[in-house]
């Protein structure tokens, strides 16, 4: 919290219009409303997360208590989440779904929209976070995208749970799109797994999350209460293709997304 109070002092002389300042005022209380609430209601159900987290025969208990988690803190929040299938149609698992990345409400929501068990693959900076971290030690997979030796292995762990029949979720940006809502170039991580797995790429599409809860600092960007908007494509098949059809795999995912986002822009 020391940090965060740095990081909002250092940031306050960007602020040069008197208006403009008190127009951020009520989206800066409302982030800080939501990043507290988060840590409170997060403590108070960390005992659980504990308990169903210390063996893998009760990760879906924990992933049960997440889906809940996500609801609690979207409805504290005032987060209304619209969910548009297109398929109409639930997918069967084990399935990879995939989604560009503009906020960290693109995390919470993804556990709103699929009841279906999921490992989330997340960069391995997460390992430093407080409580948060307790997620990636063994349920969910850390990708350390400096180390080859450590993507490949994140890559094995990822094919065994969908082995076991557990879907993954990948975000191919890797990162959060600083330039949202424009996308950053997709990794080719997951369309590899899902190719040499054979299963569906289940895309999804958030045109709304970068504009209530952007990645920026606290005095640059508003942060709001709203809707948030959330397209499931149709599940893009892969039996049958190979390594070979990975390129244009990919292309087909990318332009998907970046037509969608265009079309539900405005």
């Amino acid at each position: 919290m020391i940090s965060l109070g740095s990081e909002l002092v250092s940031k306050m002389p960007y602020i040069r219009n008197p208006v403009k300042k008190l127009g951020l005022i009520p989206a800066v209380l409302w982030k800080t409303f939501f990043v507290l609430y988060f840590i409170v209601t997060m403590v108070f159900l960390y005992p659980l997360f504990r308990l169903f987290l210390s063996r893998e025969s009760w990760y879906r208990y924990s992933f049960r208590l997440m889906r809940f988690w996500a609801r609690i803190l979207l409805l504290g929040a005032g987060v209304i989440v619209f969910k548009k299938n297109l398929s109409g149609s639930k997918p069967e698992a084990p399935y990879v779904i995939c989604s560009n990345h503009t906020s960290y409400l693109d995390i919470i929501i993804m556990y709103v929209l699929f009841d279906d068990y999921f490992v989330f693959m997340g960069k391995q900076e997460l390992q430093k976070a407080p409580l948060f971290n307790v997620f990636f030690r063994n349920m969910n997979i850390l990708v350390d995208r400096k180390s080859s030796v450590g993507a490949h292995r994140a890559f094995l762990r990822a094919g065994e749970d969908l082995m076991k029949g557990h879907c993954i979720a990948i975000f191919p940006e890797g990162t959060i799109s600083k330039e949202a809502p424009k996308l950053r170039p997709f990794k080719n991580g997951v369309f590899k797994l899902a190719i040499e797995h054979q299963v569906d790429i289940v895309c999804v599409t958030f045109p709304d999350n970068y504009k209530l809860f952007p990645d920026t600092p606290y005095f640059r960007a508003g942060s709001r209460p709203g809707i948030a908007r959330a397209v499931i494509h149709p599940p893009v098949k892969t039996k049958g293709l190979t390594e070979n059809d990975l390129v244009s795999l990919r292309t087909q995912i990318y332009e998907l997304t970046e037509r969608t986002l265009k079309e539900y822009g405005n």
